[in-house]
């Protein structure tokens, strides 16, 4: 199934192309990752009103799912100060920030800080489990847009989050 717009023409063949590598998870992260950084589209990858967002929560729009399941692509927006819960994951991620700042804090497993980024607008970033858990929030004065890449089918499963731990 896609909903996508023709700027989603090139990027789910090579990151089609990049899963059937069949390699580990963070090695899949990296080739996708690499993939979305060669193709990494617009905000007009969303419509205007998909990029309103919401006031109460993050907002994710489903924009492709790999007819095998093998990955998920959806447009998260992010009005300032919207934050995740501090979460892991099923599987691996990439995340594309297009436009605005996403704050991430990363935590051992056992919630200790061990760092923290600030992804801007044009960068890429993915990673795996073990040792994927964060929070993300947006702490810019605009509305954030991201591309995240599941390597599983989110109709399926429901959420890329595995597990929440606040």
């Amino acid at each position: 199934m896609t909903r996508s717009l023709a700027t989603l023409t090139d990027l789910v063949p090579a990151v089609r192309q990049a899963v059937d590598v069949r390699t580990g998870w963070p090695d899949t992260a990296e080739l996708v990752a690499d993939q979305l950084r060669a193709h990494l589209p617009g905000p007009e990858i969303l419509t205007p009103e998909q990029r309103l967002g919401q006031a109460d929560r993050i907002t994710s729009h489903l924009l492709h799912v790999e007819p095998d399941g093998a990955f998920s692509i959806l447009g998260l927006v992010w009005r300032p100060g919207q934050t995740t819960r501090i979460h892991d994951h099923l599987t691996w991620c990439v995340v594309g920030v297009l436009s605005g700042i996403e704050h991430e804090e990363l935590f051992d497993a056992a919630l200790n800080p061990t760092g923290t980024r600030d992804n801007s607008s044009g960068e890429v970033s993915g990673f795996a489990p073990p040792g994927d858990i964060h929070r993300i929030r947006n702490i810019g004065d605009e509305t954030a847009l991201s591309l995240h890449i599941y390597g599983t089918d989110i109709t399926r499963v429901g959420s890329s989050a595995r597990r929440y731990y606040d």
